[in-house]
């Protein structure tokens, strides 16, 4: 599924990525530093969320309480999560019909 999240406290103001059975890819970045942030896109293709919020989370930037790898961690996070209600949901809906 195609998400995207508006980063607060960076120079990147949004993000778009796709997450898939837990993985994530296409990473793009919209402004802040645009080498930089491809890098971070190459680098997590593929990868399993949960790898790249650990890796990612936490990480300031200068004088900043976060970075752009902090937001995408905030951001699959959360996507997560979204993932996670819906799932919910739908299992919900399926006993709902069975009963």
């Amino acid at each position: 599924m195609q998400y995207s999240y508006h980063t607060r406290g960076t120079c990147s103001t949004q993000i778009f990525f796709d997450l898939e059975e837990g993985r994530v890819h296409n990473v793009h970045f919209l402004n802040g530093c645009d080498g930089n942030l491809q890098a971070i896109g190459k680098l997590v293709e593929g990868m399993p969320a949960e790898a790249v919020i650990e890796r990612c989370g936490g990480i300031s930037c200068g004088n900043k309480p976060t970075s752009c790898g902090d937001q995408l961690a905030t951001a699959l996070k959360l996507a997560m999560q979204e993932e996670e209600r819906a799932a919910v949901s739908e299992a919900v809906e399926e006993q709902l019909k069975e009963a």
